[in-house]
C-alpha cells in the first residue's frame, strides 16, 4: 500500500474541498486548484498548497482528482491541466458525469498515459467533512494502491465494481436516481399536506415505525420546517443536472424514467425561483411556483454564507 501521495485536487467546492483536506490530515503532499481562487484559499490553513492553475496543480503529482460541476468542467479543466500530468499518474475522476462524458475522458487518458479510475462518491457535505464517503470505484489493478491511499483518507468504504471505467458511474446514476425520486417526493408530500391543511406531524405520526417511515423522509422534510435548505448537502443545480444525465442514460438503455424526468423538471422550476445554491429539497418550492407557497409553509432560510 502507498503511505504518502502528492495529490492535485481540481475543484474546491462542497465535496473537493473536504476531500483537500481530509487527504492533508492524512499526510499527504496535496496541491488544490479552484477555479474561483478565493474558495481555495481557506485549504492554506489545513496544510494545503492552493495553485494558480490546474496546470500547476497537477505538476508531479501522482494522484489527480477531479471534483468539478459536469462533464463539460472536467474536459475543459483536464485539457488545461493536462500537459503538467506526469504519464502513470492515477487521475480519479469523482465528478458525476455522463457515460458519454466518460468515454471521452477515457480517451483523453489513454492519449495521456494516464491510468483512469472511475471513482464518483455517495456522500454529502457530512459525510465529506467527516472522511465519511463513498467511494465507487472502477479502473485498472495498476492504479489500484494509489487510488487507495486516497479513498482511505475521504471515505469509510470503497466499492470496487470492476476494471473498466464507466462501472462505478452507472452504479452513481442509479444510486442517485433513489436520492433525487426521494427527495422530490418528500417535498410534494410536505406541499400537499400544507395544501390541503394537513399538519405534516400528523403525517408523520400516521406512519411512524412502520414500513412507509424513512429517515431521509424526516431529515429532507425537516430541513424546508425549519429553513436548514442553506447551505446545501446537495444543491438543486446539482441535483438537476444529475437528474437530467439519468434521463438520458435511461433513453440511451430504452428505459423510460418518467419520475427522473418530472424531477429535473421540478428541480429546474425550483431554481428559476432562486433556490439553485439551496439544498435540492428546495424542490419543495416547485409546487407552488411563482406565487408562492400556502400561508405558514417555511420560506426556506436562504443563507448567502455558502
Amino acid at each position: 500500500m502507498t503511505n504518502h501521495l502528492t495529490v492535485a485536487v481540481l475543484g474546491t467546492g462542497i465535496m473537493g474541498a473536504a476531500m483537500a483536506r481530509n487527504l492533508a490530515s492524512a499526510g499527504h503532499d496535496v496541491r488544490a486548484w479552484n477555479r474561483s481562487r478565493d474558495k481555495a484559499e481557506p485549504l492554506a490553513n489545513d496544510g494545503v498548497t492552493v495553485a494558480d492553475s490546474a496546470e500547476e496543480a497537477v505538476r508531479g503529482a501522482q494522484a489527480v482528482v477531479t471534483m468539478l460541476h459536469d462533464g463539460e468542467a472536467v474536459r475543459q479543466v483536464m485539457a488545461s491541466a493536462v500537459a503538467g500530468v506526469e504519464r502513470g499518474a492515477v487521475w480519479l475522476q469523482a465528478t458525476t458525469v455522463g457515460l458519454d462524458d466518460l468515454d471521452d475522458l477515457a480517451s483523453l487518458a489513454r492519449e495521456r498515459g494516464l491510468v483512469l479510475v472511475d471513482s464518483p462518491v455517495l456522500g454529502t457535505r457530512g459525510p465529506a467533512e467527516a472522511g465519511e464517503l463513498v467511494v465507487l470505484a472502477a479502473g485498472p489493478q495498476e492504479g489500484r494502491d494509489r487510488a487507495a491511499a486516497v479513498f482511505d483518507a475521504v471515505g469509510s468504504r470503497t466499492t470496487w465494481t470492476g476494471e473498466t471505467p464507466g462501472a462505478a458511474t452507472r452504479l452513481k446514476l442509479v444510486a442517485n436516481s433513489w436520492v433525487i425520486a426521494v427527495t422530490a417526493a418528500a417535498g410534494e408530500t410536505l406541499a400537499l399536506a400544507q395544501g390541503l391543511g394537513v399538519d405534516p406531524d400528523d403525517f408523520l405520526a400516521a406512519i411512524e415505525g412502520g414500513p412507509l417511515d424513512m429517515g431521509y423522509l424526516r431529515a429532507k422534510t425537516g430541513l424546508i420546517r425549519e429553513g436548514g435548505l442553506s447551505p446545501a448537502q446537495f444543491a438543486v443545480t446539482t441535483a438537476e443536472k444529475d437528474a437530467r444525465l439519468i434521463v438520458g442514460a435511461g433513453d440511451d438503455a430504452g428505459v423510460r424514467l418518467d419520475v427522473a424526468r418530472a424531477a429535473a423538471d421540478r428541480l429546474g422550476r425550483a431554481a428559476a425561483l432562486g433556490h439553485g445554491d439551496d439544498d435540492l429539497a428546495a424542490a419543495y418550492y416547485a409546487s407552488f411556483g411563482s406565487e408562492g407557497a400556502p400561508a405558514g409553509a417555511p420560506d426556506g432560510g436562504v443563507d448567502d454564507t455558502d
